[in-house]
C-alpha cells in the first residue's frame, strides 16, 4: 500500500525559488574577475536566473543539454549552477587546471553546446577551440565594457546575453532523476570520468550533509567561504545547501592567496568554510603573519586529502577556530563522512581528541560503507583491520558516463562503489584512510601508509609539505622516498627530520632517504600531485640500494 503524500520532485531551481522567497535580502557577495566585489541578494539572484533561463532557451537550448563553464568562484557561475539545471540542461563544470589533453577530451566526449568562460581562460580557449567538435558558441562571463577581441565564434559577452530576457519565467518540472550537473574526475589514471549528478542526488546531498555537520552546521545567520572551486564537485555542494538555508554565501573569484582569502573572509565575517589542505594552509599563513584569525570565523571543514594533525592543532589551540575533516570524492555526491565527536569526547585527553580528528569522520545518513580484502570479503569493523572502502546511496555513482569499461571495473558483485581508499572502520564507525590503494608502500610483504608517514613528519614545525612515495629496492621490494618542502626560513636537514620521527613511526617505516623541494607538483583539485612524483624519482637510487 502506497503512502497517500503529494509526489512533488525534487529540483534544483526549487532551491532558488525558496531563497527568494523566505531569505531574499540574504547577500551574495562575490570578488569579480574584472575586480572589485559584486554584491547582491537571493532577490536579485532569481531574478538573473531567470532571465538567463529565458536566453538559453532562445538559444534553442533543450532538456539534456551539456553546457560547460570553466570558470571561477563569482556570482555569474552561481546563476549558471541553477539557471542551467532549472530549464533541464545539464551544467558541465570543466577544471581549467586540467591538462590540454583532458580539457579536450572531457569537453569533445561530454558533447557539450555553449562553452562559458572567464575572462582569464579567454587565451587558453582560442587554443583549444579548433579541436572542440561540438561547442557551437562561447559566452564570456564579463559585460561588454570588458569584453576581449576574440577569435571565438559565435562569441558574446554574458551580460550582453542577458540583457533583452525578461525574468519573467516559470521554472519547468520533470522528473527529480534527470541529469543536472555533469564532473569529471581528475584524471589520475586514464582519461577523466565523467560523474552524471540528478537533480535527486543533489539536494539530498545538500539536505543530508547539512544534517550530518550537527551543531557546528550553519544555519541562515551564517556567512560561508565557498573556497572549493565551483569547477570541483559541485564545490562539495556548498552553492546548493547554503542557498537552501538562505545564508550569506561568498565568492572568491579567482583569489586563492592566503592574503586574499584572509581580507575577504574578515571583511564578511565568514564563520563558516571548507576547502583541501593546501588551501587551508595557506590561510593558516596569513592568520599567523596577523596574529588573529578573519572576523567571526568559527569552523573550518577540510577534505580532499588527509589533513595533518599539527594543521588540525593550528586552528584549533592558536586561534579557536573548530578543524571538521570529512571525506568524500566525486563519485559520492562528493560528501559522505564527517568527523564529528560523540558523547564520549568531553572525557578524552587532548592528544586523543586530536588523534580522533585525524581520521576521515564517520558515513552520513543515507551512505553505508563497508571495507572489503582483496578476494571482495568482507572485513570486520574493528578498528584494526584494513581494507579497501566500499560504499552505497543515493548520491553515489552508478555507473561513469558513457565509459563501460570504467564502469566494470568500479562497482563489486552486489554493486558497491568501490573507491580505492584503503581504510579501518573502528567500531563506533569511524574511517581511518590509511592510503590510496595506488600510494601505498609494499616493504618486504608489508604495507606503509603514506598518509600516516606524511602526517607524522608534517608535525615537525621547519615542514610545510611532505609525501611519502614508494622507490624501487632490491631487497625490500620497496621503500619509502619522502620528499619536502621546508617552511620559508626554516633549516632542518635530513638528520633533524629522521631524528624527529624516532619514536613516532615504527623503525620499519623510517624513509630511506628525505629530499628537500623548493615546491611540491599539486594537482587539478590542489592535492600534492604523488603519480608525477613517482615519476620524477622513478630511477631514484636509495642510500644502500
Amino acid at each position: 500500500m502506497r503512502g497517500e503524500i503529494m509526489d512533488r520532485p525534487l529540483l534544483v531551481s526549487g532551491i532558488v525559488t525558496h531563497a527568494e522567497r523566505y531569505f531574499a535580502d540574504a547577500e551574495v557577495v562575490s570578488r569579480r574577475v574584472e575586480g572589485g566585489i559584486h554584491r547582491y541578494t537571493y532577490r536579485d539572484a532569481a531574478a538573473r536566473m531567470r532571465r538567463l533561463a529565458n536566453a538559453l532557451e532562445a538559444l534553442g537550448v533543450g532538456p539534456g543539454d551539456r553546457l560547460a563553464t570553466l570558470a571561477w568562484n563569482t556570482h555569474r557561475h552561481y546563476e549558471l549552477y541553477f539557471a542551467v539545471s532549472g530549464v533541464g540542461a545539464i551544467c558541465h563544470t570543466v577544471n581549467p587546471r586540467l591538462f590540454r589533453d583532458e580539457l579536450l577530451y572531457i569537453m569533445n566526449h561530454a558533447e557539450d553546446r555553449v562553452l562559458f568562460l572567464d575572462l582569464t581562460f579567454v587565451p587558453m580557449v582560442e587554443a583549444l577551440a579548433p579541436e572542440l567538435e561540438t561547442i557551437e558558441r562561447f559566452v564570456i562571463l564579463t559585460d561588454a565594457e570588458h569584453m576581449p577581441r576574440t577569435s571565438l565564434r559565435n562569441a558574446t559577452s554574458y551580460e550582453e546575453l542577458i540583457e533583452g530576457a525578461s525574468d519573467d519565467y516559470e521554472w519547468p518540472e520533470f522528473d527529480e532523476n534527470e541529469a543536472a550537473m555533469l564532473c569529471y574526475t581528475s584524471g589520475t589514471t586514464g582519461n577523466p570520468k565523467g560523474v552524471l549528478y540528478s537533480h535527486r542526488s543533489i539536494l539530498l546531498h545538500a539536505l543530508l550533509s547539512h544534517a550530518g555537520m550537527g551543531q557546528s552546521a550553519p544555519c541562515h545567520l551564517d556567512s560561508y567561504l565557498a573556497i572549493v572551486p565551483l569547477f570541483h564537485v559541485g564545490a562539495w555542494g556548498v552553492p546548493y545547501m547554503i542557498t537552501m538555508i538562505g545564508g550569506k554565501l561568498v565568492l572568491p573569484g579567482p583569489a586563492y592567496d592566503g592574503d586574499s582569502l584572509f581580507e575577504l573572509m574578515d571583511a564578511e565575517g565568514v564563520t563558516h568554510s571548507a576547502g583541501v589542505p593546501t588551501i587551508v594552509t595557506t590561510l593558516l599563513g596569513a592568520m599567523r603573519e596577523r596574529g588573529r584569525k578573519t572576523r567571526g570565523l568559527k569552523w573550518v571543514l577540510c577534505g580532499g586529502s588527509a589533513p595533518s594533525e599539527a594543521l588540525i592543532r593550528a586552528f584549533e589551540l592558536e586561534f579557536g577556530v573548530t578543524f571538521v575533516q570529512g571525506w568524500g570524492m566525486t563519485e559520492t555526491g562528493p560528501v559522505a563522512a564527517v568527523n564529528l565527536p560523540t558523547a564520549a569526547y568531553d572525557r578524552m585527553t587532548q592528544d586523543e581528541r586530536f588523534a580522533l580528528k585525524r581520521k576521515a569522520g564517520r558515513i552520513l545518513f543515507g551512505v553505508e560503507a563497508k571495507i572489503v580484502g582483496e578476494g571482495g570479503e568482507r572485513l570486520p569493523e574493528d578498528g584494526v583491520a584494513t581494507g579497501e572502502l566500499a560504499v552505497r546511496g543515493p548520491y553515489v555513482i552508478s555507473r561513469y558516463y558513457r565509459d563501460e569499461a570504467a564502469s566494470d571495473a568500479a562497482f563489486d558483485d552486489e554493486g558497491w562503489f568501490l573507491t580505492g581508499d584503503v581504510c579501518s572502520i573502528d567500531p563506533e564507525g569511524y574511517i581511518h584512510i590509511t592510503d590510496r590503494s595506488k600510494d601505498l608502500i609494499k616493504s618486504g610483504g608489508e604495507w606503509i601508509s603514506s598518509i600516516d608517514l606524511e602526517n607524522r613528519v608534517m608535525a615537525h614545525e621547519a615542514v610545510a609539505e611532505a609525501a611519502a612515495i614508494a622507490c624501487r629496492h632490491p631487497k625490500w621490494e620497496e621503500r619509502p622516498l619522502l620528499v619536502v618542502v621546508r617552511r620559508p626560513g626554516a633549516d632542518a636537514g635530513k638528520a633533524d627530520l629522521l631524528a624527529f620521527l624516532e619514536g613516532r613511526i615504527a623503525k620499519w617505516w623510517m624513509p630511506d632517504d628525505i629530499v628537500f623541494v623548493d615546491e611540491m607538483p599539486h594537482g587539478a583539485t590542489g592535492k600534492v600531485n604523488k603519480r608525477l612524483l613517482r615519476e620524477q624519482y622513478r630511477d631514484y637510487v636509495l642510500p644502500g640500494a
